[in-house]
């Protein structure tokens, strides 16, 4: 056995989401991702894919991520959702019938361990899980939400159709589009398919999201991309796309060491789970996000916008000043913004320096490149409210 040979005999086997075969007849470039071999562009390229989902529509496989039942073996949502809110910071309980909502589990130090969308399925909860973190949260659900089964879904695919004409695209399917407003989530029937659909987005952009199962998942891809305003979107301009809207990825902008508050998370914590309210508490963590709301954070998450057109980049460490002296800080993420025709990045500093208009600088190859700090997002999101 050669040395090439035994390398590729030890490299884990990457998964193939069901709509594998189309990306490769699309000229897609794959890439490994959370364990997946995921499209990152197509022949149009990352900068045309992204002004063409700000423009138009875009067409994004999600497939990778965990998609998950949760059902209380009394049959009552309520115990569900009290039995889930053990785990997140949110207020399940009075998340109504047809709605979903954005939360987070937090280990017991106040950090986060996954982001998530919760929906309210009248008689279940539907959550769905980032893809690198779904076996780790469905065994934590399994272990802590007593009363409940937990099932994750592996024979569904994902689809996110993205941009100011995502509806007239999806219309041209299933009508009921139309209808729909932001955080919204309804049955439908597609294609002949039993669909879950959901309307938000990882884009800043109006959108929806589709749970289909997986044998129709390549014939409803293609249906979508027919309409003439829709293009498939690899990863690459997803990650420009939802750091222009401000948006985190796991393991970059929050993980296990950032508290929901420090993350400039905390508008997502209803107020009958701040500290003070009447379901305050019960959830891993609570005492030090109770103390981040009481004293305030040590650090927070901002926007940053580097001065000229160079990006900067992941894991570049922020000063206070030009200088070796003073490190303040990380950048978590940083490319070049099509939208906005310049760099854009989202970072930790001190919460002394978070304010609007605060000065910091990032070392790129041995320069101190000035950065303003910003309110994030860099665009004006498009949801339909």
């Amino acid at each position: 056995m050669t040395h090439l040979e035994a390398f590729l005999d030890q490299a884990p086997v990457l998964k193939q989401t069901p709509l594998h075969a189309l990306h490769l007849s699309l000229g897609a470039k794959m890439v490994p991702f959370a364990g997946y071999d995921m499209p990152v562009q197509y022949p149009l390229g990352v900068m045309k894919e992204h002004l063409h989902t700000r423009a138009a529509a875009g067409l994004f496989d999600v497939s990778h991520m965990g998609q998950v039942v949760v059902k209380a073996i009394s049959g009552k949502l309520e115990d569900a959702a009290l039995a889930l809110e053990r785990l997140v910071p949110v207020d399940i309980l009075g998340l109504k019938p047809g709605r979903q909502r954005y939360g987070f589990f937090t280990g017991d130090n106040g950090g986060i361990l996954d982001d998530l969308m919760i929906a309210n399925r009248a008689d279940h909860l539907f959550v769905v899980v980032n893809a690198a973190c779904k076996d780790q949260d469905v065994a934590r659900m399994k272990a802590n939400m007593a009363g409940c089964d937990v099932t994750l879904l592996g024979d569904r695919a994902l689809l996110a159709l993205q941009g100011p004409k995502a509806e007239e695209v999806f219309a041209n399917l299933w009508p009921g589009a139309s209808e729909m407003k932001f955080m919204d989530v309804r049955d439908a029937s597609i294609l002949g398919a039993d669909c879950i659909i959901s309307r938000s987005g990882y884009s800043g952009e109006d959108g929806f999201e589709i749970s289909v199962p997986a044998d129709k998942a390549e014939e409803l891809a293609k249906a979508l991309l027919a309409h003439p305003e829709c293009e498939p979107i690899g990863l690459g301009a997803r990650d420009s796309l939802r750091l222009e809207a401000g948006l985190c990825l796991y393991g970059n902008d929050i993980d296990t060491t950032t508290s929901p508050v420090e993350a400039s998370l905390e508008w997502a914590m209803q107020k009958v789970r701040r500290p003070g309210g009447e379901r305050a508490g019960g959830y891993p963590g609570a005492n030090r996000v109770a103390e981040d709301f009481a004293t305030g954070p040590v650090r927070r998450r901002v926007g940053l916008k580097p001065e000229g057109k160079a990006p900067v980049r992941a894991h570049a460490v922020l000063y206070a000043e030009d200088s070796p002296e003073s490190p303040i800080g990380e950048v978590t993420s940083g490319t070049f913004g099509p939208s906005v025709e310049g760099p854009v990045a989202m970072g930790y500093v001190p919460a002394s320096l978070s304010e609007p208009g605060s000065r910091v600088f990032a070392e790129v190859r041995g320069k101190y490149l000035p950065l303003t700090v910003t309110a994030l997002p860099f665009i004006k999101p498009t949801y339909k409210r």
